[in-house]
């Protein structure tokens, strides 16, 4: 099976109307698109319900709002649909009046801002209403949920699929496309519609097949390579999207460089940068194929270039499927700490010249491969506060004294936190959970001996809350970002996270990127 296939009961070489489908996508990805009231936006929407028809337009918006509106209830989107649906069948047809759309689309921005709106809640919503006539249309266009921390979506067993089929296929599809569509609602539009597609078709084939159990494990195999490049792309996609172009490619850096400490930042960054360009190219993509094309060619380079240095990118690399292969590298765990001499850190010179930037990332690239456990959320923190920092220096008439003082806490407080936040990460990798737990609350009753136990259980809640969420390849980018907070920390506390007395003043030197650790 095709990993982009042609939605059921169409024919293969329809693939004019999976492009129309997409540009339509491209109009209904925010939910109030079409309160724009342009002609143009009318006109193109129409064409579409008209190429379309009223069902697959519909599965459409279901899906385009479920991934816009993540967090919204199964209920919030179907109203919004119902909507959406009635405007383009009422304005798209035949002798309708010029006006309807306008009109339409204007009652339903009122209804938007009513108190008693059945639509997805969203915390801009009242300062758009406070606006008037198309800025208010634009925007609640502009509006959209944050990313799902973690995929929600569990498939249920062949025997439940059936059986919620069976009772309702309308109800079964529905809500199967809002629980799919929110919880990869970062995943490119094309490999969402191609998985959901599939995967309908799937559970329609099997769940009249008289044999059940051998139709779904033959399909589930077909859709094998499908449902990894959309959790993959889920997964690169979020992180583009909280991190945007330079820092994913710093992220990926790090990450390969904890991966294979033993590789040179001139071998890997090329590697970080191709994955950047990935993510920037695929991730607003409408191209078929985008993403799917460009993950294998890029995993094909990482096995060319690391499959000599390290015999377990070998191992990942030696299947024929590409996207099993990245998915393998993906989950690999990070390398034990290779003996390597003190980091060279760059000169102040260095740090403000034309190229400071790229000397600050090799620094930050040095510590992460000297510290294989430490989490994405305290890198890329340190990759924000390296920028901040330069910004901040190089900007004085004395950019030299700057710099020296601020190198200066940064010894004394950064670094020994960074080899504490690895410890715990990789302890976390390697232990049982229990085991894990265990030492972890003997460590807090020696380093906190004046705490409560209810305050170490509390910190002892905190940290495993950290580590299990944050510790893994996977991490959610936003969720371990607030987790970890830049703020000033008085020098008496460098690695409590404590907040100053009251009326204690605090440190004003470099502002840690590692403080109330975890939260």
């Amino acid at each position: 099976m095709g990993l982009l296939v042609p939605l059921p009961g169409r024919r293969r070489g329809a693939s004019s109307n999976m492009r129309a489908a997409l540009a339509l996508l491209l109009f209904l990805a925010a939910a109030h698109a079409i309160h724009r009231g342009k002609a143009y936006v009318r006109d193109k929407v129409c064409q579409e319900y008209q190429m379309l028809g009223k069902e697959n337009f519909r599965t459409l918006t279901i899906i385009a709002n479920s991934r816009k509106y993540s967090n919204g209830t199964f209920e919030e989107i179907g109203h919004l649909v119902r909507e959406i649906v009635s405007l383009a069948e009422t304005c798209c047809a035949d002798g309708a009046d010029p006006s309807c759309y306008d009109t339409g689309s204007t009652a339903l921005s009122v209804k938007s801002c009513g108190a008693d709106s059945p639509f997805p809640a969203h915390p801009g919503t009242a300062e758009c209403c406070a606006q008037r006539g198309l800025e208010r249309k634009l925007c609640l266009a502009a509006l959209r949920h944050p990313p799902q921390p973690l995929p929600r979506y569990l498939q249920p067993s062949d025997k439940e699929l059936c059986q919620a089929f069976r009772e309702d296929p309308r109800e079964f599809a529905d809500r199967f496309l809002y629980e799919y569509a929110s919880s990869y609602s970062q995943a490119p539009l094309p490999v969402l519609l191609a998985s959901t597609r599939t995967f309908l078709s799937m559970v329609s084939t099997c769940c009249i097949s008289p044999s059940p159990t051998a139709c779904f494990l033959k399909e589930k195999l077909e859709r094998k390579t499908l449902s990894l490049l959309t959790l993959t792309s889920n997964r690169i996609c979020s992180r583009f999207s909280a991190y945007g172009k330079d820092k994913v490619s710093f992220s990926y850096l790090a990450l390969l460089a904890q991966k294979v400490p033993t590789a040179p930042f001139e071998d890997l960054l090329p590697l970080a940068e191709d994955a950047a360009e990935l993510s920037a190219q695929c991730c607003d993509s409408v191209a078929e194929d985008c993403m799917q094309k460009k993950l294998l060619e890029h995993t094909a380079k990482v096995c060319t270039a690391l499959s000599a240095r390290d015999g377990r990118f070998a191992d990942c690399c030696t299947g024929k499927n590409l996207m099993e292969n990245h998915f393998c590298i993906l989950a690999m765990p990070p390398a034990p700490a290779p003996e390597l001499p003190k980091a060279s850190e760059p000169t102040n010179k260095e740090l403000c010249g034309k190229d400071g930037a790229l000397h600050a990332t090799r620094f930050l690239f040095e510590l992460a491969r000297r510290h294989p456990s430490l989490p994405d959320a305290i890198l890329a923190k340190l990759y924000d506060s390296s920028g901040k920092l330069r910004g901040e220096c190089c900007s004085t008439k004395d950019p030299s004294s700057c710099w020296d003082s601020k190198r200066k806490r940064i010894e004394a407080e950064l670094f020994p936190f960074l080899e504490k936040a690895s410890q715990l990460c990789g302890q976390y990798n390697d232990l049982p959970f229990l085991e894990f737990k265990k030492r972890l609350r003997e460590s807090l009753a020696q380093a906190e001996p004046e705490a409560s136990p209810a305050q170490l259980e509390q910190l002892l809640e905190q940290r495993v809350s950290f580590a299990s969420t944050c510790c893994l390849p996977e991490a959610p980018p936003l969720l371990c970002a607030s987790k970890v907070r830049p703020r000033a920390l008085p020098p008496s506390v460098p690695l409590r996270g404590q907040t100053p007395h009251r009326g204690q003043t605090p440190h004003r030197g470099c502002p840690s990127p590692l403080p109330s650790f975890p939260r």
